[in-house]
């Protein structure tokens, strides 16, 4: 989950190295949940995105209900990936979105995209930020790019650990 065009249909695409979702240039082009089989072992699910988004507003205001109901009523749901685009610090909204995982006891990954188009050097402050702005554990966020699949490994190992925790309990 994320804000509209943060990035997550490229990086389910990443994740899985080859082209299973749609990506667009404009926000809103994910306006439903979709669902993609992983290897058999799991499902990723890709959700329309939170804020702006170049779509009517009606379609818009689907959005938050739907998510909301899917993430609540799931038992099998392991755990969400958060998506922070980490040119910018936490927005309003990613906060928001984040202390209502906690309240719903859902375990949370923070993934930082477009760790491409930030130095280096930045991106330990970055990762700093995000986990004090959110609120979460230094393990719990992690940066990626979609462009260059850095980062993927580590986003799949911490997706893993999801998915390894929700069959433990």
């Amino acid at each position: 989950m994320g804000r509209s065009n943060v990035g997550k249909s490229s990086l389910l695409n990443t994740l899985v190295q080859r082209r299973i979702a749609r990506t667009s240039r404009s926000p809103g082009k994910t306006q439903t949940i979709n669902y993609y089989a992983v290897d058999d072992a799991c499902y990723f699910v890709d959700l329309p995105g939170y804020g702006y988004a170049a779509v009517p507003t009606i379609v818009r205001q689907r959005w938050g209900p739907m998510t909301e109901a899917y993430m609540v009523d799931n038992p099998r749901l392991a755990g969400v990936v958060s998506l922070v685009d980490c040119r910018h610090p936490p927005t309003p909204l990613d906060r928001a979105m984040t202390t209502w995982l906690a309240e719903k006891r859902l375990p949370v990954l923070a993934v930082l995209t477009k760790a491409d188009k930030v130095g280096r050097a930045a991106r330990e402050e970055r990762i700093q930020e995000t986990t004090r702005s959110l609120g979460l554990d230094s393990e719990q966020v992690i940066w990626c790019s979609s462009r260059t699949g850095e980062g993927r490994d580590h986003v799949l190992a911490a997706v893993d650990g999801l998915l390894e925790r929700k069959v433990d309990a």
